[in-house]
């Protein structure tokens, strides 16, 4: 592919640490997990455009990692091909249960005469970590339950105190439903093929919908849950709770969020091999009308929860990277700047104790006092 120059950067170019694959479409970070040794990437993906929507459905791209720095891209992990996922295998998570890794997944299709498409539950599994088989059952949720609406996906998974648990993202979206409402719908199991719905998890008022949750437990025995809030304004913002789950029912003791850049949507969170609850999302380039995808994904972010502040800072792994300074970021009085290219400026005020910065070509990420503010931003 020729190379190209849009806004000053070249988009076409390689990233050093962030993983980018050879060609077409990528979004939401999916089942982010570590398995037989790698940090494996999942995402959303259509392997032959740069487009969305128009003439690929979603399928699940792969990519692994030992230190988050290098990434092997490897092959298609999920394709829409069978009749209740040919309209898209989209988002969902990871989990390993007996040396087995296990995706489950949002599944669409609309059936012949049905005026509008069948969101669903979906698993596959493997033992290699590389080859996926769906399972013969699927879906294994067919549709949304009283609480829910036709926006209906993105699954969850995490163990907790002897039960599987399951997230389910849902909203009222852009119709006449009212009032308007995002949901966390939370189903509970215990073999990750039958699941009983037990309630609503979490709500917002005045929203369209949520998408792309995540559910983890805590060294302290608490729950963290987040996810992607759209309201009505469609000004979405990343939202993280930390609370109890008991007998199926989560009550939320704090919430926050620390991811403020302009360029974020769809983060997923994930807990390691290490007791480390990371958070990695989307850094998207749609809006830039290019004729190659911009899109990549942050570094992976420790979460934690300091002085009641949610705060997310980059894995050890990667803090060799970080530096103090950068030619796009600009200290002012009473904070700073990031000077984007034919964008609006991003302005951040507040005292600052600490600033660190990554840079990786035209990928931006600045984390500030530790965490406690973090930007993504595409330059």
């Amino acid at each position: 592919m020729e190379s190209f120059s849009v806004y000053n950067y070249d988009y076409s170019a390689p990233l050093e640490y962030h993983f980018k694959p050879k060609k077409g479409w990528v979004n939401d970070p999916n089942g982010l997990v570590y398995f037989n040794g790698y940090y494996h990437l999942f995402y959303q993906h259509c392997p032959d455009t740069e487009y969305p929507f128009r003439e690929q459905h979603m399928y699940w791209g792969h990519a692994r990692s030992k230190d988050f720095v290098n990434w092997e891209e490897l092959p298609v992990a999920l394709t829409p091909d069978m009749p209740y996922d040919n309209e898209g295998c989209w988002s969902g998570t990871a989990i390993v249960k007996d040396d087995t890794l296990y995706l489950f997944y949002a599944s669409i299709t609309t059936p012949k005469g049905a005026d509008r498409r069948i969101e669903s539950v979906s698993m596959a599994y493997s033992t290699d970590g590389i080859n996926f088989t769906k399972y013969e059952n699927n879906p294994i949720i067919k549709g949304y339950p009283k609480d829910g609406f036709p926006d209906f996906r993105d699954p969850a998974v995490t163990f907790y105190n002897g039960k599987y648990y399951l997230v389910m993202a849902t909203g009222s979206g852009t119709g006449d439903i009212n009032p308007k409402v995002g949901r966390l719908l939370i189903y509970e199991s215990d073999d990750l093929k039958n699941w009983n719905y037990g309630g609503i998890a979490a709500e917002w008022a005045d929203c369209i919908y949520t998408e792309c949750p995540s559910i983890m437990p805590t060294d302290d025995g608490k729950i963290l849950l987040a996810c992607s809030v759209t309201p009505i304004d469609w000004k979405h913002y990343f939202h993280v709770m930390y609370g109890t789950l008991e007998n199926g029912k989560f009550t939320c003791e704090m919430a926050g969020g620390y991811d403020r850049g302009p360029d974020q949507y769809a983060g997923q969170m994930f807990r390691d091999d290490k007791g480390r609850n990371l958070h990695i999302t989307w850094i998207p380039g749609w809006y830039l009308k290019l004729p190659r995808c911009a899109g990549t994904w942050s570094v992976p972010r420790e979460i934690t929860v300091k002085n009641g502040k949610v705060c997310g800072y980059p894995v050890k792994e990667v803090q060799h990277l970080l530096k103090d300074s950068d030619e796009n970021v600009k200290i002012t009085k009473d904070g700073f700047e990031i000077l984007r290219t034919d964008r609006e400026t991003v302005v951040h005020k507040g005292e600052i104790k600490d600033l660190k910065i990554l840079r990786d070509g035209y990928i931006l990420e600045v984390f500030v006092n530790g965490g406690e503010d973090v930007y993504s931003v595409l330059l």
